[in-house]
């Protein structure tokens, strides 16, 4: 009678897989400039997006976005090449997988920056392994005003914007943790914490430290569970 083999005895100096973290939300919400505060100091792996948009003042080719032709777009998705990748206000955007899988597979925490059709894309993709946090405005109104301060858009594309905005709001639920990004600072430490909380989940309960129980109740409130659909319309509608 043939017999299974064993089953292969996990190698305890093997790293511990990475975190997926996947941070996305409304244009103008300030997702960058949380993710420098959050990230700065961190050994983490920030995945540089491709787009075909032009880059705004300030921005960097291979820093803030890797910035390419549609052709080049086209025979990179066609390579299926992306982790991820999506339209949006008429600019293509994508998520190069190598990098990404290599980086989680080294033990490394990996934060995507990205649109919200690409972020569902990768929670169909990676399941319960992506981490999904929306970063929301306080109300509408003050993400228009963050949108009309820029100066880097015409009203039509606001306006697309913010109608955009109102949908995914509204469906924030799909996300696990809703942050709000009303106060930077406070909107830092649940970023903090969310990371700290994931990564004692990947520790049996016995092991968790008072600081690993601190992050999950720290965690525990800004999951998106936790909002009402009342909430959610108070935002848009202020």
């Amino acid at each position: 009678m043939m017999l299974d083999a064993p089953a292969p005895t996990p190698d305890p100096s093997a790293p511990q897989r990475g975190l997926l973290i996947v941070m996305t939300g409304a244009s103008g919400v300030g997702k960058g400039t949380l993710r420098e505060q959050w990230l700065g100091g961190q050994d983490v792996f920030y995945s540089t997006s491709w787009t075909t948009r032009e880059a705004r003042p300030g921005e960097r080719h291979g820093v803030d976005y890797v910035f390419v032709t549609p052709e080049e777009f086209s025979q990179k998705a066609a390579a299926n090449g992306f982790l991820e990748h999506a339209s949006f206000v008429g600019n293509h955007y994508g998520t190069p997988i190598e990098p990404i899988e290599a980086a989680l597979a080294r033990g490394q925490d990996v934060i995507l920056e990205i649109e919200v059709e690409g972020a569902m894309q990768v929670k169909a993709r990676m399941g319960e392994e992506a981490v999904l946090v929306f970063i929301m405005p306080p109300s509408l109104t003050e993400l228009r005003r963050r949108l009309e301060g820029r100066a880097t858009e015409t009203p039509e594309r606001i306006e697309k914007r913010l109608a955009r905005a109102r949908e995914e709001i509204m469906h924030a639920h799909a996300f696990r943790y809703v942050i709000v990004n009303d106060d930077i600072c406070r909107a830092v430490g649940e970023l903090e914490a969310v990371q700290a909380a994931e990564r004692a989940r990947q520790r049996p309960e016995a092991q968790r430290t008072a600081a690993d129980r601190a992050a999950l109740d720290a965690a525990a409130r800004v999951r998106a569970d936790s909002l009402t659909r009342e909430q959610l319309q108070h935002v848009v509608d202020s």
